[in-house]
């Protein structure tokens, strides 16, 4: 699907969610119609019938009657563990697939990872260290993409520990976001 197709669903069972932007852990109910506005980094955002967005994570797929995404938006060649050294340039790019549910647009381009460092440890592996933002700090999704973005580098080969820190200052805005992204969302 498109970021910008809606499709109309019927839930098929109850179904944990997190209402967008207050960041409320809400259950869909069984049978409750929604629409399908985006599906980006593994996860779903949809319209509930009560009008609100709401993000589902993607191992609930089958309760909107669907496959669970894959959260990379295209396919890359994995280099096995064992062979596969620590690349700070994977870790951006891993941080690539963490979209903001309201926007198509994931949190790299968006501008709001202010600092991505990586620590070596004395075991050879590294503490990778982000400094992240939200575009308002009254968003409460700050604690669920940073969740994200936590769960997806510490996957990463070389990678033992992860910090996510939500910083507020300097406070983001548009000037942060790439050329690709407002190019997307016309705000040229």
């Amino acid at each position: 699907m498109t970021p910008g197709g809606q499709i109309p669903l019927t839930l098929e069972r109850n179904c944990p969610a997190v209402e967008i932007p207050s960041g409320r852990h809400v259950t869909l109910l069984e049978g409750e119609q929604v629409v399908l506005v985006q599906t980006l980094g593994g996860s779903f955002t949809i319209q509930s019938d009560q009008g609100y967005l709401a993000r589902v994570a993607g191992a609930d797929a089958a309760a909107l009657g669907l496959d669970e995404p894959d959260p990379t938006e295209e396919v890359v060649d994995e280099v096995p563990a064992e062979n596969a050294k620590f690349d700070l340039e994977q870790v951006i790019e891993e941080l690539r697939t963490v979209f903001d549910p309201e926007i198509p647009i994931n949190v790299v381009e968006l501008g709001l990872v202010y600092a991505c460092d990586a620590l070596p440890l004395a075991d050879g592996t590294h503490r990778v260290e982000i400094k992240m933002s939200m575009t308002a700090p009254g968003c409460g999704m700050g604690d669920v993409l940073a969740d994200d973005a936590r769960a997806r580098v510490q996957a990463l080969p070389g990678v033992s520990e992860v910090d996510v820190e939500l910083v507020w200052d300097p406070p983001w805005d548009m000037s942060r976001m790439s050329e690709a992204a407002r190019l997307e969302l016309g705000m040229w």
